[in-house]
């Protein structure tokens, strides 16, 4: 580990090297987008578990698909600079290990020990996680209104999620913790990226490395592999099981990770972790659409909640700019913790 060229992930603001970021129209309609994209692969893979493939190989294709697809910009990348993989690969490695299998990994356990709602509110406690990390880094209090902005969206997804009569396991929280930390490390990642590491060569060698892993975890046998020609059916209509995995990694998992990583650059982790609450919502609405799952009036109550939150947190970047700490290129040589 190399302690001199290590750069902190996110650094103390000074009076000199602060960077404004004022969140752009076209990076929310892109975190919004990201979010809808990201939403639809739950419900269209859900059958296709249901009809005998395993987790593995529905990750396996998702991932490797959508790193095939953007991995001309990880291609161009490296045909510019020689060196960009010897400089980057941990961010890569990082990236593909954490916010990409990480974050699937650590809430499905969590999703064996506790009801699907309770793990999907945990894990989504993500913003509030970055709203303390930058609290703490920089030594700044959030304003009034990320505070509220807070408050009023977590009781809204309370509320979408519906964890009446949940029941409690320390070992699965701890699981939905780490997939929560996780998803915080892919906003504060995708912050960092730019000229000197593109976005879109991020997000491909992240799920490359991604599927790389998940590939030699089925193939050793540590993790169940199937992938059985199955016909699934969404609301009543009967597809080949192929036609669902293939929407997921072509349009869900490339167009979620391709436009995600590009908004937050533009709109700032903070902002684009609380748009990503949008995706319960759009879940939701797939849910209903494709497999006939029906909607309460108390979920539509938090779904306004989390727009509002969301608001809240909006307005807070539009009246006083939101301030990002320096972002600096990741030297050569920088230890793995460093970004």
């Amino acid at each position: 580990m190399t302690q001199t060229a290590s750069v902190p992930l996110i650094a103390p603001p000074s009076s000199t090297g602060s960077r404004v970021i004022t969140p752009s129209t076209a990076g929310i309609v892109m975190a919004v987008v990201s979010a809808f994209a990201f939403a639809s692969s739950g419900p269209l893979v859900k059958p296709l578990l249901e009809a005998g493939w395993s987790l593995s190989a529905a990750l396996i294709v998702r991932m490797g698909l959508a790193g095939v697809m953007l991995s001309p910009m990880l291609i161009r990348a490296i045909a510019r600079e020689r060196s960009f993989l010897r400089r980057h690969w941990r961010s890569l490695v990082m990236f593909g290990l954490f916010p990409v299998i990480g974050c699937q990994m650590f809430y499905f356990l969590a999703m064996q020990r506790m009801p699907v709602a309770v793990a999907l509110l945990i894990q989504y406690l993500a913003p509030v996680l970055l709203v303390a990390y930058l609290w703490l880094r920089t030594r700044r209090a959030p304003s009034a209104r990320v505070i509220g902005g807070t408050v009023v969206a977590i009781t809204g997804l309370v509320l979408v999620v519906d964890i009446a009569g949940a029941r409690f396991d320390l070992l699965g929280t701890l699981f939905a913790l780490g997939a929560a930390v996780c998803a915080a490390m892919y906003f504060v990642m995708s912050e960092r990226a730019g000229d000197d590491l593109p976005p879109l060569a991020l997000a491909s060698g992240g799920l490359l490395v991604g599927t790389l892993t998940m590939a030699v975890l089925a193939v050793t046998g540590i993790l169940p592999f199937a992938a059985p020609d199955v016909t699934v059916a969404f609301r009543g209509i009967e597809v080949p099981g192929l036609v669902p995995i293939l929407w997921v990694g072509a349009i869900g998992t490339t167009l979620g990770y391709a436009l995600g990583i590009m908004a937050v650059p533009r709109i700032g982790a903070r902002l684009a972790s609380f748009i990503g609450l949008s995706e319960v919502l759009f879940a939701l609405g797939f849910g209903w659409l494709l497999l006939g799952e029906a909607l309460g009036p108390v979920q539509f109550a938090g779904g306004a909640l989390i727009l509002a939150g969301v608001v809240l947190v909006r307005l807070d970047g539009a009246a006083a700019r939101v301030v990002s700490p320096p972002v600096e290129p990741l030297p050569a040589g920088a230890a793995p913790g460093s970004r």
